[in-house]
């Protein structure tokens, strides 16, 4: 593994353990020319899967870019990184479990808009006024009364 800050090949294992939802082994790295340290992920993969974006380009599914987008949602939440790890997990596991090797992009931003709703409220807000390229405060509103109009089933009560 090449160290990311001199880009040495020869780095070494430090600590290896199963993380906690069990999906990744985690590994703790030391670089013995520069002895900087770092943390490296092992994960499964299933397939290599494809982003079908709106204008038709295709790219490879990045998990590095799903982490760095819910994070710029989550940033300064009081969120668990672990939480977030499991969810990047879970929403990678459902799209792989999808069974096909293409996915369109609104895919993936409605099972990320699923997962922040349960996680952080504000955090979804955020996601979803890019996701959904919100224009107006009004777009905030709305967002924001389908919101506050659930009950704790996030059934509205109307119903």
């Amino acid at each position: 593994m090449r160290c990311p800050f001199c880009s040495n090949e020869e780095t070494q294992v430090k600590d290896s353990r199963p993380t906690e939802d069990g999906t990744a082994i985690r590994r703790r790295r030391y670089c013995p020319d520069c002895s900087g340290r770092f943390t490296t992920f092992e994960r499964v993969q299933l397939r290599e899967l494809m982003v079908v974006k709106k204008t038709g380009r295709r790219v490879p599914f990045d998990r590095d870019k799903l982490m760095r987008s819910i994070q710029v949602a989550l940033r300064k939440r009081p969120v668990d990184p672990e939480r977030v790890e499991r969810m990047v997990s879970g929403i990678v596991r459902r799209l792989e479990s999808l069974g096909e090797s293409e996915i369109k992009s609104e895919t993936v931003g409605k099972l990320v808009m699923e997962a922040l709703k349960m996680l952080d409220d504000v955090a979804y807000v955020r996601f979803a006024s890019v996701y959904k390229n919100f224009r107006e405060a009004k777009d905030f509103e709305e967002l924001l009364g389908e919101l506050s109009g659930e009950d704790d089933n996030g059934e509205t009560g109307d119903n």
